[in-house]
């Protein structure tokens, strides 16, 4: 039997609303390079909206997407194109069902210095379009780019 204390909370790192904006600069700079309009959501760790933009011409339906990529790359820390290859699993692909699971890419995680400070979403590209504009902004902030 441990004689160390019972832990009873740890520590919660989230993303500052600073760099959250600078974020969404970054990738809507490289959405722009790439040749894309997008909307680009950014969550706590929690999955919570901390900042959202939509560029003007980018289509509504890319706003609740880029959302729902955050949420499902912060809840399971994890790049959301690697969900097409879980759900292929019979024992995972039940969750395929959750409203807001969101198995396309551009969702990352967001991670600084090995701890996840949220998520990060992007939708108005191809997938393709989407995760090349993440992980250059994410890179650019000096972000980890996780591999999946």
């Amino acid at each position: 039997m441990s004689t160390e204390p019972l832990a009873m909370s740890f520590p919660a790192s989230s993303i500052t609303q600073v760099a959250a904006g600078a974020l969404i600069a970054a990738v809507q700079t490289a959405a722009a390079r790439i040749g894309f309009t997008a909307a680009v959501a950014v969550t706590d760790p929690g999955g919570h909206l901390k900042a959202f933009d939509r560029a003007d011409d980018a289509p509504f339906l890319t706003a609740e997407v880029a959302v729902d990529k955050a949420w499902t790359a912060a809840s399971f820390r994890t790049p959301t194109h690697t969900w097409n290859n879980y759900l292929a699993n019979p024992n995972i692909a039940p969750l395929g069902g959750h409203p807001r699971l969101m198995a396309v890419g551009g969702g990352y995680p967001i991670i600084d210095n090995g701890r996840c400070v949220g998520g990060l979403g992007i939708s108005g590209g191809s997938y393709e379009q989407d995760q090349r504009a993440a992980e250059e902004a994410l890179a650019a902030l000096g972000f980890e780019v996780p591999t999946g």
